[in-house]
């Protein structure tokens, strides 16, 4: 019924308004309503009721509007700009669409360029300077190598073994990495610095209040720094060549300790050498009293000569023991073809009693008071038997000291003397001996 009425609307409705085709539910649903009520109510309380319904519209469109109308004041305003702004979208699309391809082909050439399996100095440059970003606290522990070196040399209290140990790091670095210039420069500031700590070490052997101990770590120091410093060969053939050098070059800096001790007696040797221009200008047929101040030379430089060569002796000695040979007395080693230079300590003794007969030469003619002269050789004969304990003993040599007609004699009852006191004394220390074990 309701359809029915719709379409007579329709067809009633003319050209001012017309009705759309298909019905709306709205309508309909009116439309259903009205004709479910009898005809009178149609002129009664219809009107009423769209009345009422138009006035309650009214009023929740007024309402609508004051609680809502910036928002479509908004919208009316922004609708009314899509008419510029969506011409403008579609201009940007398509620029866009025409973009892609190009934007495509640069992507694939930088892929192609920047890529990790290709040679591109760019990308190297930006691999080593990441490399360095991340390496930067590593090279700068490896800068400070050398300072920490020369801090641990030349800071007191010097620390030799800190300094050996960063010498050996350094020395490893340099060999896993023998073409990096940085490792290379470290290195070679690391050599002068071992160089000027060798120089210490070697400089600490000349001291006069040397011990053994110390001399001992020194020497021990000087064993792990001399092979860093040479080059490869440069100290011979293996351990014992190097051995050789390290004697050599203790038995020298203890020379030199020994003769500025004994340079330090030059006052009284002048005090010496005036008392025999004297004895020369007197002549020998005249008697000669003198000789007291060359009996003060003598006396203390026979003390320095015997406490400094034994203890100089001695301390090789232990530094520095004679090489054990294999078993069976057959020495695996090869053979140097010139022969293999003699120890350094088998005749450094030599040199040194060859210059104390050479003083005694030159200075004990002129003491001729024959108490002195007995006090002197009796020294002399002690400071032999003192080396002769280190298998030094230079007594017989005493016996070809040409210093006067009467030498011969006064050698005789010195060394008689000298033997029967040294024989009281072991009796007196074996008599010792014995009471300890009783």
């Amino acid at each position: 019924m309701a359809d029915l009425l719709y379409d007579l609307l329709r067809s009633q409705s003319g050209d001012a308004s017309p009705l759309p085709a298909t019905p709306d539910p709205e309508a309909l649903s009116y439309l259903t309503s009205l004709t479910s009520q009898p005809l009178s109510s149609l002129e009664t309380t219809e009107p009423q009721s769209l009345s009422h319904s138009s006035h309650s519209l009214l009023l929740s469109l007024q309402a609508l509007s004051k609680k809502s109308h910036k928002p479509i004041i908004e919208s009316a305003s922004h609708h009314a700009s899509l008419r510029t702004t969506l011409p403008a979208l579609a201009a940007s699309t398509a620029e866009l669409r025409n973009a892609i391809p190009k934007l495509d082909n640069e992507a694939v050439r930088f892929s192609t360029t920047y890529n990790k399996a290709s040679e591109n100095e760019i990308l190297a440059r930006r691999k080593r300077a990441l490399l360095l970003s991340r390496n930067g606290e590593r090279l700068v522990d490896v800068l400070e190598l050398p300072t920490l070196l020369n801090s641990a040399i030349s800071t007191a209290p010097v620390n030799y073994s800190s300094a050996l140990d960063l010498n050996g790091h350094i020395r490893r670095l340099h060999s896993l990495y023998p073409k990096s210039p940085l490792v290379t420069s470290i290195s070679a500031q690391a050599d002068e610095s071992m160089r000027a700590m060798a120089a210490s070490l070697i400089l600490s052997l000349k001291s006069p209040s040397l011990k053994l101990a110390a001399s001992l770590r020194t020497i021990s120091w000087l064993r792990r720094v001399l092979p860093d410093l040479e080059s490869p060969g440069s100290l011979g053939h293996g351990h014992s060549s190097q051995e050789r050098v390290l004697g050599a070059i203790f038995l020298v800096c203890r020379l030199a300790t020994l003769m500025t001790m004994l340079e330090a007696l030059d006052p009284l040797r002048e005090l010496a050498d005036q008392e025999k221009a004297r004895q020369k200008s007197i002549g020998s047929g005249n008697a000669w009293s003198g000789g007291q101040q060359t009996e003060r030379y003598l006396k203390r430089y026979i003390e320095i000569f015997r406490e400094q060569s034994f203890a100089i002796v001695s301390m090789f000695r232990s530094i520095f023991p004679p090489p054990v040979q294999p078993e069976g007395g057959v020495d695996t080693q090869p053979q140097d073809p010139l022969e293999p230079l003699p120890a350094a300590l088998s005749t450094f003794p030599l040199y040194l009693v060859d210059m104390l007969l050479e003083t005694l030469r030159h200075y004990l003619p002129t003491v001729k008071d024959q108490a002195s002269r007995d006090s002197l050789l009796t020294q002399v004969l002690y400071c032999a038997g003192s080396l002769g304990r280190l298998g030094g003993d230079f007594g017989l040599f005493l016996a070809t000291l040409d210093v006067g007609s009467e030498a011969e004699g006064e050698w005789v009852e010195v060394v008689k003397r000298h033997r029967l006191l040294a024989g009281r004394l072991e009796s007196i220390v074996g008599e010792g001996k014995e009471k300890n074990l009783k």
